[in-house]
């Protein structure tokens, strides 16, 4: 299985075989080989036929390397990006490591960058749009492409390193938000819901952050959980009370404070304690909860919901959750980055904290490693493609 972005890149004097065996021969020369001369000469000279781009592509053995791949053509609808900063999930060192990923996968999800090439059809983007958003995979790279309306487009206010930090985050929380709990769309005077509780469990989450400051901009009172050193800065992003996740007796507490009376909530962890605790924290008779994994309820006339980022464009999913693709998915994620742009023109979002390494694509195992051991808090890690020092890439193409 070879590199999905690559479909539709077909130059005249390439067959679509010469083209998959050329990109298999470099890999495998470049990967397996050691780095000699000649070893150099023949992978790099295997993609003269062809325009070719950077990316961090899958080994079938949990492992990636920095190489050399065809930029995708954007297809009807699709756009090219020239991807400027990106940024790291979870999913990503998931996707290597329990996925055990097939070889010739490009990884990563979040990025920013500008708009470099309109496929057929597209009437909505224009060339330079500096955008942001996420694919389900391919954007640990130079370039990818993307459905036009399946972006947020930046002012020139927002810098690419803080919009690389939108994507799946803020996405998935417009999805728990406002579709699986209905909560009104902010800055619709006519619908805000004053004062109603909601609880964002694990707050401190790049998900849970803006959660919590969209349920804000809802018009609802919203309740957080988060470690005690986060506490402060939950208030400042619109949480009315946050506690301590790791309290035994915070379900109890949330009770105590809302009366009783909550009845709706967002799991940003849904592991470990999670689904006790939030479960417990609701009216027991009845209430919902946006998970970020799938999870029965814990508690009687208590619903739980799943949300999977990657539904909005559409397709059957099989990693990280096995969803089914539906089309209203798609016309709410629409809406969602619509959403999303207009509140950056208002200046109503704020992003978390970036953790930037300062190598570009060859950064990207040590920030993977960082978040596999679990030591990323209320941060988020991203990487400017343009800080990739070419002149090393030789070296880390070797040395996984």
């Amino acid at each position: 299985m070879f590199v999905d972005s690559t479909a539709g890149l077909i130059p005249p004097i390439i067959s679509d075989t010469d083209r998959q065996l050329s990109w298999r021969l470099s890999i495998v020369i470049s990967y397996l080989a050691p780095p000699t001369p000649l070893v150099l000469f023949l992978s790099s000279h295997l993609h003269l036929t062809m325009k070719t781009m950077k990316a961090l592509v899958t080994t079938g053995d949990a492992r990636f390397v920095l190489a050399d791949v065809p930029i995708p053509v954007p297809r009807s609808g699709e756009i090219l990006i020239n991807v400027a900063v990106i940024a790291q999930n979870p999913v990503d060192w998931k996707y290597l490591v329990i996925k055990s990923a097939a070889a010739g996968k490009i990884i990563g999800w979040d990025f920013s960058g500008t708009v470099s090439q309109l496929g057929p059809h597209c009437q909505n983007r224009r060339l330079n749009d500096r955008v942001a958003g996420f694919v389900p995979g391919g954007a640990f790279a130079e370039y990818l492409v993307i459905p036009e309306d399946l972006v947020i487009v930046l002012p020139e206010t927002v810098s690419f390193e803080d919009a690389a930090r939108l994507g799946t985050a803020c996405i998935t929380a417009c999805q728990c938000l406002y579709q699986e709990l209905g909560i009104p769309i902010p800055l619709d005077e006519h619908g805000l819901l004053v004062d109603e509780p909601i609880l964002i469990w694990s707050g401190a989450s790049s998900t849970g952050q803006y959660a919590i400051q969209l349920a804000r901009l809802s018009g609802m009172r919203v309740v957080a959980t988060a470690a005690p050193e986060n506490h402060e800065f939950l208030k400042f992003l619109g949480a009315d009370e946050v506690f301590d996740h790791s309290d035994s007796w915070t379900a109890r507490k949330i009770v105590s404070a809302t009366a009783g009376t909550l009845c709706m909530a967002v799991d940003c962890w849904s592991q470990g304690m999670s689904p006790n605790q939030v479960s417990s924290s609701l009216d027991p008779r009845g209430g919902r909860i946006a998970t970020v994994l799938p999870y029965a309820s814990r508690t009687p006339f208590i619903e739980t919901t799943c949300v999977a980022a990657n539904s909005i464009f559409g397709q059957d999913t099989s990693f990280p959750l096995t969803t089914t693709g539906h089309t209203s998915h798609v016309s709410n994620g629409i809406a969602y980055c619509k959403l999303i742009s207009h509140l950056l023109t208002l200046t109503k979002l704020k992003f978390p904290p970036a953790k930037q390494y300062p190598r570009g694509l060859l950064s990207v195992l040590e920030g993977m490693e960082y978040m596999r051991q679990g030591k990323v808090h209320a941060e988020k890690i991203i990487y400017r493609i343009s800080d990739t020092p070419l002149s090393k890439i030789a070296k880390y193409m070797y040395g996984l």
